[in-house]
Formats: structure tokens, C-alpha cells, sequence
């Protein structure tokens, strides 16, 4: 899938092989939320969200025991064949633990600093000594402002020239000036201690939705960096997913946005990977880039009161994401194909013939046939208590057919591609 909306130009940021920013595709991320200090149960999330498809991971490197198990948990993501590029995420002591523990600093991809809470009386030297730690090591960096922690020096700066001009802004204003401020001072510093210039990431986070779209706009308008988005502290469930996409599409339609997260909290023991998935669709559903193929289904009425397409776009969506591994090695371009499992004859038809390949269930009270279309034409009708199974046999044909050996659509660039 080709992306529709006009991407901001950028430098070229590599992220341990992953390109960040300039024409590549915008890349998803996410971040573990167990004790760094566990080597082998972060490993084992790193790799769960790597198999979802997260191309990059951040892990929290708090103390001195997540900084000495990151090489233990990186060693162990190879020895599974897992390549992705881990990123520590440091706070208020990450200029110590990085001199402290070298091999910590050679295993991780970039770093991600704070720069509201890298010191205060100390700030800019704290913040050097990372940035000398990353050219040591090759590391790009991530400046990552965040409105819960923003620098207040900074923030009571801007405050008082506000105050001092003839018709002040908005506080709220200011606040979003100061986030802008901090990232785009902080990247002056950075490249003035002798970071490169496509060496780093800029992020300004917030947890309201206007706010977020303003600030990176803002931000956009200010410099020409690779920028890391997402909605901060978004929430749990569908207030989360709901929030981050509100805030989300709108950025990315403007070309904003080079990497991003969707922040959600998840239930007790719920399913870390759903954030990385959000992540795909948003991207998908804006036709920025292609995951996995669609399934289109209906909502249901009081025509379709059996359940049975329900359970059968259920069953087609569970068989697609089975079969992905194998067709996206063996079938370029099927992330592309699009599929209907629609639930009577109002619009069934009509979606089905939208769609690369699509049923037509039967309603209430509607004779008991399922039209097939296949690339806008009725390609055959099924009957009987194996229409599941057919449908499902006539899907893996298709997707053989098309998008097997012979000419197919180029393939969008991977963000591991130069």
C-alpha cells in the first residue's frame, strides 16, 4: 500500500538497521512494562511484541540491575532470532548508569532521553555526557519531551517573557511553546556536543488529544528531525485506542510523524502486543501502510439476527492471521487484499464486489445462498453447512492466484531497507 498523505521531509535516522524518518515507511513501535531487571521475562515480552510486529522495542533502564541485564537480554532476543533493535528509556540517572555499564550502552539501539529530568542545577552537563556515551558508541538518540515532566526552569522562562508581552498568550499556549523549545534546544545541544544532525529523534508527548495535535504541529513548523509520535498515558481499552486514534490521524495525514507508539494500559495481565496492533491499524486504516489483509464486516441488524456471519468473519480474520507468516514470505503485496464477510443482501453484494474477494451471507427470512465475488465479479455461490470451509479453500485460491509467482505489485520498502 502507498501512502496517500505527503510525508514531511526528514533526515534518515538507523535505528540498529531500522530506518527511521526520510522516505521510509512509518515505523511502529512499542515498550515492555516488565522489571528490566528479569532478563528473561522482558526477553520473552520483547519477543511477543517483535512476532506482533513492533520493529522497535524501548526497555526501562532505571537502575544498575536493568542496566547490567540488558546485554543478557539482548544475547538472548539473537539466540531466539530476534532482531529487533531494543532502545533504552532513561531518567534522572541515565549519564551514570551508561558509564557505569559499557556493555549496556553497546546493546541498545538508541537512547532515549528525558530532558526535563536529566538534572537541574547539572542539566546540560548530565545531558552532554549521555550524548558523548551515544558518539562513543555510534547511537542515534531519542530527545523525548514529555508534558509530565517538563523542564520547569524552561517552563518558568517562557512563563515570565509571556507575562512581559503587551497581549500574553494562553498558559496552555506557553506550556506547548515550552515543549517545542525543550526538544528543539535540546537538539541544538546535542548536535553541538557532536551528535550528527541524522542521528536524532525528537518526541513532545501529551495526553490530550488537541494538545498533541498542536504540539506537533508546531514542532513540524520548527525543524526538519524524524519525530517520534504518540498519545502519552492514553488509557485503558477503548478510551485509549479511541483517544490515540483521534490524536494520531490527524498528525499522520499531515505527513507528521516518522515512529509511533500507542501508549495503552492494559488490564491486569492483559495482552501487552494490542498497543502494537492499534499501532497497524491506524496506519492501515489511513492507508499509510499495509499489515495484514482486511476483513470488511457489518455491524449487524435486525435482518441478520443469526450470528453466524458474525462467527464467520471471526473464523476468516483467525485464518488470515494464521496464514500470515507463511503468505507474507511466499505472496508479495497480499498485506493489500481486502475481504467482505457481509451479512445480507442490502449492502452485501455491493461491499463484496468493493473487495478483492468477498461474501454475501444470507439474512433473516432470505433464501439460503451465499453469493461469492471476486474482483468485482460473481464468481460462483455457496450452499450448506460447509459454505465456512469452501469460502476459506476459495480464499487461499485467491491469494495463490494472485499474488503467487509472476508479476505482482512492488512491494512498499521495509524499514530495515537503505
Amino acid at each position: 500500500m502507498s501512502g496517500m498523505w505527503p510525508r514531511r521531509s526528514t533526515p534518515t535516522v538507523d535505528v540498529g538497521g531500522v530506518k527511521v524518518g526520510g522516505a521510509h515507511p512509518v515505523v511502529v513501535q512499542s515498550m515492555t512494562n516488565t522489571d528490566t531487571a528479569d532478563a528473561e521475562a522482558t526477553a520473552r515480552q520483547v519477543v511477543a511484541l517483535a512476532m506482533a510486529g513492533s520493529e522497535l522495542v524501548r526497555v526501562t533502564v532505571n537502575n544498575d540491575d536493568a542496566a547490567a541485564a540488558v546485554p543478557d537480554i539482548v544475547l538472548r532476543l539473537r539466540d531466539e532470532g530476534v532482531d529487533v533493535p531494543i532502545i533504552g528509556d532513561f531518567h534522572y540517572n541515565g549519564h551514570l548508569l551508561l558509564r557505569r555499564h559499557p556493555e549496556c550502552a553497546r546493546a541498545l539501539a538508541k537512547y532515549r532521553i528525558n530532558p526535563g529530568n536529566v538534572g537541574t542545577k547539572h542539566r546540560d552537563a548530565n545531558f552532554q555526557q549521555i550524548i558523548e556515551v551515544a558518539l562513543e558508541h555510534d547511537r542515534p538518540v531519542r530527545i523525548g519531551v514529555n508534558w509530565g515532566s517538563l523542564d520547569q526552569r524552561l517552563l518558568t522562562e517562557l512563563m515570565d517573557e509571556n507575562a512581559r508581552r503587551p497581549e500574553p498568550e494562553d498558559a496552555s499556549r506557553v506550556l506547548l511553546e515550552t515543549m517545542v523549545e525543550s526538544g528543539v534546544r535540546s537538539a541544538a545541544l546535542a548536535e553541538e556536543t557532536g551528535l550528527a544532525h541524522d542521528r536524532i529523534i525528537i518526541s513532545a508527548k501529551v495526553s490530550s488529544v488537541p494538545d498533541l495535535i498542536r504540539v506537533y504541529r508546531m514542532l513540524a513548523a520548527r525543524c526538519d528531525f524524524a519525530l517520534h509520535v504518540g498519545l502519552t498515558e492514553a488509557g485503558m481499552g477503548v478510551k485509549g485506542i479511541v483517544a490515540t486514534t483521534a490524536a494520531l490521524g490527524p498528525v499522520l495525514m499531515e505527513g507528521i510523524g516518522d515512529t509511533i507508539r500507542v501508549s495503552l494500559t492494559p488490564r491486569p495481565g492483559g495482552d501487552r502486543t494490542e498497543e502494537v496492533r492499534v499501532a497497524q491499524q491506524i496506519l492501515q486504516s489511513l492507508g499509510i501502510r499495509s499489515f495484514e489483509p482486511q476483513v470488511t464486516a457489518c455491524p449487524g441488524c435486525g435482518r441478520t439476527t443469526s450470528t453466524f456471519f458474525q462467527e464467520m468473519a471471526e473464523d476468516i480474520l483467525a485464518h488470515i492471521r494464521r496464514r500470515m507468516p507463511e503468505w507474507k514470505a511466499r505472496y508479495q503485496g497480499v498485506e493489500d487484499m481486502d475481504v467482505a464477510v457481509m451479512g445480507c443482501v442490502v449492502n452485501g453484494p455491493g461491499e463484496s464486489k468493493h473487495a478483492n474477494i468477498g461474501i454475501s451471507l444470507p439474512g433473516t427470512s432470505e433464501e439460503p445462498k451465499a453469493p461469492v465475488y471476486v474482483d468485482g465479479e460473481h464468481y460462483t455461490t455457496l450452499k450448506g453447512e460447509g459454505l465456512v470451509a469452501d469460502f476459506k479453500e476459495l480464499l487461499d485460491a485467491y491469494v495463490e492466484r494472485t499474488y503467487g509467482p509472476g508479476p505482482t505489485k512492488p512491494a512498499e520498502p521495509s524499514p530495515t531497507e537503505a
